[in-house]
């Protein structure tokens, strides 16, 4: 098993990294413990050290789960990473007990890694507000974090007036060949690099759509490499760049624990050509767009309800990876946020940056997937 290590580090954690938020489910939704646990049996026995896992993941109970889990072996044969929910925080009081809590939930006194979770602006002000660095600040010089850091979901410069603000331990960001231009992205990488900031990768198939690609673009791996799973490909991309740290991968099937730890041991960053595959790869998603939405919403909020941004990832998403049957399903949720509900008054239009034929775009998609009762 890969490992790298970080001058500004007291740990060498596994480049890949076990990310607890997907572990396989009953058919009453509860984790399959006895699966979920073989599964964290056979990675941490084949090399995998780092277990990451939050509060909220599978409905409150993996940290739990986590917990009892890894209670049987020595605190020094892995490293425990969670994170704090700031959006459960109401008062500055409130840092200290959850921080307890999840002590007490995950058995431990000590946090190898410790992350304020999905920061965006929102929650950024309400760490400064409720004087949450300062608590965490004192947690660290009584040893109880080893390394302080956050993970991330919001643009670029968001991303650049926090890892500004202190000097940070390390960051999470969600990076992957088709995401790189997507919230902090590698622009966001680079910066991390710059300061001497080592970064954990989540996200590195995008939630499993890098793993089941349409047949005539996955081909160009399989060409190159048909020994070679399409999942680590995206692993091996994110991997080989120089200052990832740990690349997460929130596996739920013991096959995928199998590949993933196969592709790690050893683990073959890409080489030139292989790295161009990738590229001709990317490329060749992206080209399947049917829109440039962005996702930025100066387009809502819509006089009519109708979520434009949603039913757009929804469309364009369902375009790359092929997948009709998810994306109508998805689509189907929006309910009356749905795009066949739109009057075409144009309104979006006059505010949309990227200058898009929003009334025209939405009535493809009221076509697309159109209930006759609906379409105007």
């Amino acid at each position: 098993m890969e490992h790298k290590s970080f001058a500004s580090w007291k740990a060498q954690p596994s480049l890949l990294g076990f990310g607890c938020m997907r572990f396989p489910v009953t058919e009453k939704g509860e984790i399959d413990e006895a699966e979920a646990k073989k599964m964290l049996d056979y990675a941490i026995d084949h090399g995998v050290t780092y277990i990451d896992t939050a509060y909220p993941y599978h409905e409150g109970n993996s940290e739990p789960f986590v917990g009892r889990v890894l209670k049987k072996y020595p605190r020094d044969h892995f490293y425990l990473a969670t994170k704090l929910p700031l959006w459960s925080l109401k008062e500055k009081a409130d840092v200290e007990r959850m921080f307890e809590e999840q002590c007490t939930r995950l058995q431990t006194d000590t946090f190898d890694f410790y992350l304020l979770h999905a920061l965006d602006q929102e929650k950024w002000q309400k760490t400064l507000d409720l004087d949450v660095i300062p608590f965490l600040e004192e947690k660290q010089r009584e040893g109880r974090i080893r390394h302080l850091g956050f993970s991330f979901h919001d643009e670029y410069e968001v991303f650049e007036e926090i890892l500004d603000y202190r000097t940070w331990d390390f960051c999470q960001l969600q990076l992957n060949y088709m995401d790189m231009g997507i919230q902090a992205g590698m622009k966001g990488y680079r910066l991390a690099e710059k300061k001497g900031v080592p970064v954990i990768v989540m996200e590195p198939v995008k939630g499993g759509r890098l793993v089941n690609l349409p047949q005539n673009i996955q081909k160009q791996f399989l060409t190159e490499k048909p020994e070679a799973s399409i999942a680590s490909w995206a692993l091996r991309y994110v991997a080989s760049l120089p200052n990832v740290a740990v690349v997460l991968s929130g596996m739920s099937t013991m096959e995928q624990v199998i590949d993933n730890v196969s592709t790690f041991s050893p683990f073959i960053p890409l080489n030139e050509k292989e790295t161009q595959i990738v590229g001709d790869v990317a490329n060749a998603l992206h080209a399947r767009i049917k829109n440039g939405c962005t996702g930025c919403g100066y387009c809502m909020p819509c006089p009519f309800g109708v979520d434009i941004p949603a039913n757009f990832k929804i469309w364009n998403e369902t375009a790359i990876y092929g997948n009709q049957k998810k994306g109508e399903t998805a689509y189907r949720k929006l309910d009356q946020a749905s795009a066949q509900y739109c009057q075409k008054c144009g309104k979006c239009e006059t505010l949309c940056p990227q200058h898009l034929s929003i009334r025209s775009d939405l009535g493809k998609i009221a076509n697309e997937w159109k209930e006759p009762e609906l379409i105007r």
